[in-house]
């Protein structure tokens, strides 16, 4: 049970550095406008793609034994579909804002969250970038 947990907490670590190569290689089609539709939807497909991976992440710990999120002063219970949505909105919370404080990480969940924090906060900007400098390019 243990390495396919380990298994599937590379393939989420693998798919999130992989959408966000593709966020920063992707162009946008010539002769489009320069933020189109296309754009833009990868970005959000990438945003799905690093919450998904990250709760996998989150979710894998907590199945691991390891604690890494409590709700009020206690450690996250329930029935495992209660698990997983608190780990789910956890990490889009995390990645789309600062938080709320309603489930606070613990342990090493604290750095996964920074991380995560980090690329939410970076996310938006290589799209910018990205964008900015195909049409550099482009008026060339």
């Amino acid at each position: 049970m243990n390495w396919i947990l380990s298994i599937v907490l590379i393939i989420a670590t693998v798919g999130t550095i992989v959408s966000l190569l593709m966020l920063l290689r992707y162009r946008p089609i010539r002769g489009t406008h320069s933020v189109s539709l296309r754009h833009f939807t990868l970005l959000v497909l990438v945003y799905i793609t690093v919450i998904l991976s990250f709760s996998i992440l989150y979710l894998g710990l907590e199945l691991l034994g390891m604690e890494v999120l409590k709700e009020g002063n206690s450690h996250v219970e329930g029935t495992v579909n209660h698990l997983i949505e608190d780990i789910i909105y956890f990490s889009a919370v995390t990645l789309l804002s600062v938080g709320y404080g309603d489930l606070v990480p613990i342990g090493i969940g604290r750095f996964i969250a920074i991380v995560q924090a980090l690329f939410g906060y970076l996310l938006p900007a290589a799209f910018v970038v990205t964008t900015f400098l195909h049409v550099t390019k482009k008026e060339e």
